[in-house]
């Protein structure tokens, strides 16, 4: 195991592992394909852990993604888009879909921050430069501090995950760049708290508002076991529009659920509502959907027909 780490490390990766005892980085094995692989110790022996990664990017249809509104929202002018989700959710993968679909469509400048590179692409219409964590930048504030310099029009940060690298891809957007990101989160309304909780309470209020102001999307995915063989996405999408603006502004986040269950004219949808579309398309069981709902009683009535108003009542409240 020791001889297989040291074939496997690159060279820049070797010191800080033996500091650090630990180490993720991408491994291209020639005819075989590519790997995401970690590099760990347990009860103070090697371990190794490798994911495959798709030599080919697959499009929103193939991932059976809600395409017509991942294009909206691939096309907008500026913002910031959170593509969020559970660890193994799909979201890295969703992410390079949405970056190629922009390479393939529009003439941008798109430079990715990412630790490490997963998906490669070949520059299309677009102009892509993706820069990896400890190999071509000391770390995501050093990159994020200089991004705006390199004159990008997209900017994609494999993972926001803390304040710095909020604060600087907030201020991207505020600029009119477009920011694409994943997030660790279970749902559209988590993914927001997490944001919040990134910085001190005084700061909050402020960093609220800028976030309704600059937020474009919040996709955010399940994986659920399919009928025939693999998995499909169910998703939930938040998207800005005046009731969503207004709710950042006066702080009643705590609506933001019944804003995106009455949000279907501007493409939003729950995750009950994926689920109820996926079950009654024949694609999953109702046992699945249940299993993977975080409100299964309300998921069991809606598929028995009973509905009840009770997100249009919140929202008309106050």
């Amino acid at each position: 195991m020791s001889e297989l780490v040291q074939r496997l490390l690159p060279p820049d990766f070797r010191e800080r592992f033996g500091q650090q005892h630990e180490a993720d980085f991408p491994h291209t094995a020639e005819g075989v394909g590519r790997f995401r692989i970690n590099i760990f110790r347990q009860r103070g022996k090697l371990c190794i852990a490798m994911r495959h990664v798709k030599a080919v990017i697959p499009s929103f249809d193939e991932l059976r993604l809600p395409a017509d509104m991942l294009r909206k929202i691939a096309s907008a002018p500026g913002g910031i888009v959170l593509v969020a989700g559970a660890a193994g959710s799909g979201k890295s993968t969703t992410l390079a879909a949405i970056i190629e679909h922009i390479n393939r469509t529009a003439r941008k400048h798109i430079i990715t921050l990412e630790d490490p590179i997963e998906y490669l692409f070949e520059d299309c219409q677009s102009l892509i430069e993706q820069r990896e964590i400890g190999l071509d930048t000391a770390s995501f504030d050093a990159a994020l501090r200089h991004v705006m310099r390199q004159d990008p029009d997209v900017i994609v940060i494999g993972e926001m995950r803390d304040a710095a690298s909020f604060m600087a891809g907030l201020n991207a957007a505020d600029t009119g760049h477009l920011v694409l990101a994943t997030l660790h989160a279970n749902s559209a309304a988590q993914a927001v708290d997490r944001i919040l909780d990134y910085f001190p309470s005084r700061e909050r209020e402020q960093i609220r508002r800028q976030l309704g102001v600059t937020l474009n999307a919040v996709f955010c995915q399940r994986l659920v076991p399919a009928r025939a063989v693999g998995v499909v996405p169910a998703v939930e999408i938040l998207r800005s529009n005046s009731t969503v603006r207004n709710l950042f502004e006066t702080g009643q986040l705590e609506k933001l659920n019944a804003a995106i269950e009455t949000g279907s004219d501007d493409g939003m949808q729950t995750f009950n509502q994926s689920f109820y579309k996926l079950v009654k398309s024949g694609l999953i069981t109702e046992q699945e959907a249940l299993a993977k709902s975080t409100t299964p009683q309300q998921l069991a009535m809606n598929l028995r027909g009973i509905f009840l108003d009770e997100s249009r009542r919140i929202m008309a409240s106050g």
